[in-house]
């Protein structure tokens, strides 16, 4: 009965330490992360400097993935940095695909703003491919610069 309980036990303890593990595997972050940077001239002299980036953390088990982002503003005159903020978060997106596979992902983002002014900040695009199947389905999100948000179409590759 003593064995029995210190397999149980070791058992136990192996689950609770290899399933976190397991459920991070699941999680890959792109391969393809952009930065844009912009700089302004404020009255008074003084020069501010933007940067953004962005990068997807991709579920390879759902095909679920979130969109981050990270920005950093930096003011200065012509002597000392007078103020630096910054600032970031993750936004989950939908299900790429409707059923658990094994998946494969990849993102892209568009040029700075000021290439794509008239649709507001730009857009992405994202790729996804299953790796059990010939499967791949490209989807393009798209800021509609309007209230309505913005605008996501997918479509499957055909082999041909």
């Amino acid at each position: 009965m003593n064995h029995l309980l210190k397999a149980c036990c070791l058992i136990g303890l192996s689950v609770s330490i290899l399933a976190p593990a397991a459920h991070a595997a699941e999680f890959q972050l792109s391969n393809n992360q952009r930065i844009s940077c912009s700089r302004g001239l404020s009255p008074g002299k003084l020069s501010t400097a933007t940067c953004k980036s962005y990068a997807y953390v991709f579920n390879v088990k759902t095909s679920e993935y979130f969109r981050c982002s990270v920005s950093m503003s930096l003011t200065r005159d012509n002597k000392e940095v007078i103020s630096n903020q910054s600032e970031g978060s993750c936004v989950k997106k939908p299900r790429i695909f409707d059923t658990d596979s094994s998946y494969s992902f990849d993102a892209t983002e568009t040029e700075p703003p000021n290439t794509n002014s008239f649709f507001g900040s730009g857009g992405y695009a994202v790729w996804a491919s299953d790796n059990t199947a010939r499967k791949v389905r490209g989807c393009i999100t798209i800021s509609s610069g309007l209230s309505a948000g913005d605008v996501t179409k997918c479509l499957d590759m055909k082999f041909e």
